[in-house]
């Protein structure tokens, strides 16, 4: 938890001062660490969550080595729809996802209790 407490300082929130800090934890205790980065035209920035993924992407890392999501935020919340979308492309649906406020952990889901009936590549 201290560790997205740091890594909340490092967010770019001026337009809307919501601070958003996510860790996405490998198989092999490798840690991914992402923050939202807000820009003046709002579909530029990124959330932390997805700014995490595809850091640990960009480092090779696939669906099956993937463990845990733990996401920080003021106030505690659950990943955007957009984030929820790359969520389930590249997490298994077992992935256990914390959700922390300031005052320390509110939540666990699975990613499969926070999509529902999505549509994903099994699908296709």
């Amino acid at each position: 938890m201290e560790d997205l407490k740091k890594l909340l300082d490092n967010s770019k929130s001026k337009y809307y001062n919501f601070r958003v800090s996510a860790i996405l934890l490998t198989k092999d205790g490798n840690k991914f660490k992402g923050v939202n980065v807000e820009t003046s035209s709002p579909n530029a920035g990124i959330c932390a969550e997805r700014n995490a993924l595809y850091s640990a992407i960009s480092n090779g890392y696939n669906k099956e080595d993937f463990f845990e999501l733990h996401i920080m935020a003021d106030k505690p919340v659950t990943p955007c729809f957009v984030c929820r979308r790359a969520l389930v492309d590249y997490l298994n649906k077992e992935t256990k996802i914390y959700i922390y406020s300031l005052n320390g952990l509110e939540n666990i889901y699975t990613l499969d209790q926070l999509t529902p009936y999505s549509f994903s590549e099994e699908n296709l």
